[in-house]
């Protein structure tokens, strides 16, 4: 048995599929499948139903599963440790970051380390909450840049900026001639949301349900560029993220700040509790967070 074996094992639990499993970890199927059954040979026991056209895990398979994930947990933390007393901003990094915040923060990711920290080899993964929790937790990622939701409560959390949200309008709604928007005046509109899943969602819907709105449930968006493109169209309103707002003239569309209150999401890097690269993961949002409030400083002067 060795550590590949774990990785083969945990990737067919997570893939249900031996060729996307197969595919996940860099080998022909054929590989997989057999280390797999080599694996059953020499712990003498049965990890699969062999009688299932799908891939089904036996109730031993199950708990080998979740040991063999602890297991490469174990060994991340200790290739991390040996990291930390040698080269503490150098080697690969995975960052994961939400899709409401990924096209407008990853350029600014990569510029920052690649000037700051330029012997990290930097890996970026764009998915929703749940999907990088899950990522994080089983340690194919180190760290994750996100909105603050009580999913990520049990990690180690790192203030990094808040994030306005602005009113967008098509250009001919009566509502674009307003220079700013007071967020009470929303009770009984409806606005575009985006599906479920982003946590953006969330605090939008919280929002406009505190004013009073509704959600307008005859459309909901895969992403922002989608829900952007609709209000373009004149289909609808929205709250969008002021980084996600487009720095040439948008001629369909006006933003509109908000107040009373103005609407934000707090934007923080997590990272797993006891990992021994805490101080690089704290170094990495705040040369991040210095090269962003700037930034956002200029957006609130427009």
């Amino acid at each position: 048995m060795n550590v590949r074996d774990l990785e083969y094992l945990v990737a067919l639990a997570e893939y249900k599929h031996f060729r996307r499993a197969a595919e996940a970890c860099k080998v022909s199927q054929p590989t997989l499948s057999g280390q797999i059954r080599k694996l059953e040979d020499e712990l003498n026991t049965r990890l699969l139903e062999r009688t299932s056209r799908k891939v089904v895990f036996t109730e031993s398979g199950l708990l080998l599963v979740e040991q063999a994930r602890q297991v490469l947990r174990e060994i991340k933390q200790f290739k991390d440790m040996a990291s930390m007393q040698t080269k503490e901003m150098a080697g690969p990094l995975h960052i994961g970051v939400i899709p409401t915040l990924g096209p407008s923060l990853m350029p600014y990711i990569t510029a920052t380390i690649a000037q700051e920290f330029p012997k990290i080899d930097l890996f970026l993964h764009e998915a929703q909450t749940a999907k990088l929790v899950e990522l994080l937790e089983n340690g194919k990622i180190d760290c994750a840049i996100l909105q603050m939701v009580a999913e990520v409560e049990s990690f180690i959390s790192v203030p990094m900026f808040e994030e306005r949200l602005c009113l967008a309008v098509p250009a001919t709604n009566p509502l674009a001639k307003e220079s700013v928007f007071e967020m009470p005046n929303l009770q009984g509109k409806e606005l575009l949301m985006l599906e479920d899943g982003h946590c953006l969602r969330d605090k939008t819907i919280g929002y406009c349900f505190a004013a009073g709105a509704t959600e307008n449930r005859h459309y909901q968006a895969t992403s922002l560029e989608t829900i952007r493109n609709m209000v373009a169209a004149g289909f609808g309103i929205t709250l969008m993220p002021e980084l996600a707002i487009p720095n040439s003239c948008d001629a369909d569309i006006k933003y509109i700040p908000c107040i009373n209150p103005i609407p934000t999401r707090q934007i923080n890097l997590v990272y797993r509790p006891g990992s021994p690269l805490r101080q690089r993961y704290e170094r990495i949002a705040d040369a991040v967070t210095k090269r962003m409030l700037p930034v956002l400083d200029n957006l609130h002067k427009k």
